[in-house]
């Protein structure tokens, strides 16, 4: 029996409600530290955790099993591509930095501090260069999509496959995007959750950024029918964008308008895959 739409908004609606309330509260921790790794990022991971502690609690108060959450693996097809797809797209704008005067490549500064982090203080730089990308994006990825996932059970396993019950694949895209994006907010205004470039510019990048991202994401969760593609491939994005490529990158003045979560780059190329995702996700099928 098709289940009334009205009561699938309702759920909606709630699991919302609860992630602002949830996600708030830890966000008001951060504000009052200033920054994101306040807490030594535990007031970030209750944050992301947030979602999945909203999900769990709709079903609960609308008496829907846990269970018909999409637990399942999904397949190492879908788990490959959630890895890959993040690097796709971020590398090319990282690289036109590094080889433009919109950026720079390799600050010493950060070399020499992930040499004495790490304890290869004694090896040469390139080494330590190689080394860092390896482990970095390898074992990096277990606490990036461990926090993530808090985020993936809630946005793609509770709020994409709801959607998906009243509106189309453009619909569940653009919707659990904004709110997505929405939730990011208060951190992106008032904390440290940017490069320096104006608020405006900031959030509006971002937001298109995260948009054309939920296009991605929905994919990988209605064609898998699980919520795990999507957990890593957010993992892989921020392991690859915020730990990997800014980092490595240095600032010459407009580089913050270009790169990172919070510049046109990923706007752009993240924009081209959303278009290709939604392109061959709606295209018409036909039985031979």
């Amino acid at each position: 029996m098709t289940e009334p739409a009205a009561r699938v908004w309702k759920k909606i609606a709630l699991y919302y409600a609860l992630t602002l309330a949830f996600s708030n509260v830890f966000n008001a921790f951060v504000l009052f530290g200033g920054r994101m790794d306040a807490g030594n990022l535990l007031y970030v991971t209750g944050a992301m955790w947030s979602p999945a502690l909203a999900a769990l609690a709709t079903k609960r108060i609308f008496r829907e099993p846990i269970a018909e959450l999409p637990w399942k693996w999904g397949g190492a097809r879908y788990a490959w591509l959630a890895y890959l797809i993040p690097l796709a797209y971020a590398l090319p704008v990282y690289l036109i930095a590094w080889l433009t005067p919109l950026g720079g490549f390799l600050d010493p500064v950060f070399l020499k501090h992930t040499a004495e982090q790490f304890g290869w203080s004694n090896f040469p730089p390139s080494l330590v260069l190689a080394l860092f990308v390896v482990f970095t994006a390898t074992l990096g990825l277990v606490g990036k999509t461990s926090r993530a996932l808090g985020e993936e059970i809630g946005w793609r396993g509770f709020l994409v496959p709801e959607l998906s019950k009243v509106v189309g694949f453009t619909g569940v895209s653009l919707i659990s995007g904004l709110m997505w994006a929405v939730y990011h907010f208060p951190v992106l205004l008032f904390a440290d959750y940017n490069k320096g470039a104006p608020a405006w510019y900031s959030l509006a990048c971002f937001t298109l950024m995260v948009v054309a991202d939920s296009f991605i994401l929905a994919w990988l969760t209605l064609r898998s029918k699980s919520l795990w593609p999507a957990a890593i491939f957010h993992g892989s994005h921020n392991l690859f964008i915020q730990s990997i490529f800014t980092p490595l990158t240095r600032d010459t003045g407009p580089t913050k308008y270009v790169i990172d979560e919070f510049g046109i780059g990923l706007v752009v190329t993240i924009g081209i895959a959303a278009i290709f995702t939604w392109r061959w996700f709606v295209r018409p099928r036909y039985v031979a």
